[in-house]
């Protein structure tokens, strides 16, 4: 028997920077239990790869191309996906850059570069995508933003990765107030903060990771494509509806143990 707390059955779902990492992993668990999910990617051709292997094994996942540092990005999608839905249930900022080095080494162009991808983008993502949010919520049915953040806008971590541990907080504190704001229209707005999975930003399977989630992470362990899926599958569902302006860290109790 299907557990309607749980379900997500039906909805609509944009994931942005959905080709591989962590939303990959959360398209995954949308398209898995009977969501219509689309994922982004800057190459359209390799987005629909990766549209095509999420769906392989049944739902439907739809490849759309979209550049979110240009300034018309954002309106860019959503006129995409207006063109093929008339409602949005939920939308997950995920896509995401990083800039690591000293403050010596650091460039305006790397600054800016964070900024616009992890901040800005999401910001006026979620203002265009607001009409097919609102279309599909209700009292009975909220929509849900899902903003990806990272335990790097908790803490300081031991390295340097001055704007993107900026851009993270910024996404933390951007997520409270938008929650605030929309909580009246029935959409909630909620962050998830990802301690170390395995991505293109970090590679689990290095001896001085390993080292490091053995040292910090009370678990022991990186996150695994479950981890993401459940803490998102739970805010999208109904579930989730009394969570808002919150960040969730996702990361084996890191933070609680500082």
């Amino acid at each position: 028997m299907t557990d309607e707390l749980f379900s997500v059955v039906g909805k609509i779902v944009l994931v942005t920077g959905g080709t591989s990492g962590i939303g990959n992993m959360i398209a995954q668990g949308f398209v898995s239990r009977g969501a219509r999910t689309y994922i982004t990617g800057r190459d359209l051709a390799r987005t629909q790869e990766a549209a095509a292997k999420l769906a392989a094994s049944g739902g439907e996942c739809i490849g759309l191309a979209a550049d979110l540092t240009a300034s018309d990005g954002p309106k860019e999608l959503i006129d995409q996906l207006k063109a093929l839905e008339t409602k949005l249930d939920v939308l997950v900022n995920n896509a995401g850059g990083n800039a690591k080095g000293p403050i010596a080494d650091t460039t305006p162009d790397d600054w800016d570069f964070v900024m616009e991808l992890n901040v800005r983008a999401p910001f006026f993502l979620i203002q265009q995508a607001l009409p097919l949010l609102r279309a599909a919520a209700s009292p009975e049915r909220h929509a849900t933003i899902i903003n990806v953040g990272s335990i790097g806008g908790l803490h300081i971590p031991n390295w340097e990765a001055h704007p993107y541990n900026t851009s993270k907080a910024a996404v933390h504190h951007m997520t409270r107030s938008l929650g605030k704001k929309l909580g009246a229209d029935q959409i909630r707005v909620n962050a998830i903060a990802p301690g170390p999975f395995p991505s293109g930003m970090t590679d689990t399977s290095l001896e001085s990771v390993q080292k490091s989630i053995a040292t910090y992470v009370p678990v022991g362990r990186a996150g695994t494509p479950e981890d993401a899926q459940g803490a998102c599958i739970f805010l999208a569902s109904r579930a989730g509806a009394y969570v808002n302006g919150s960040v969730i860290p996702l990361d084996g109790g890191y933070i609680g143990s500082l």
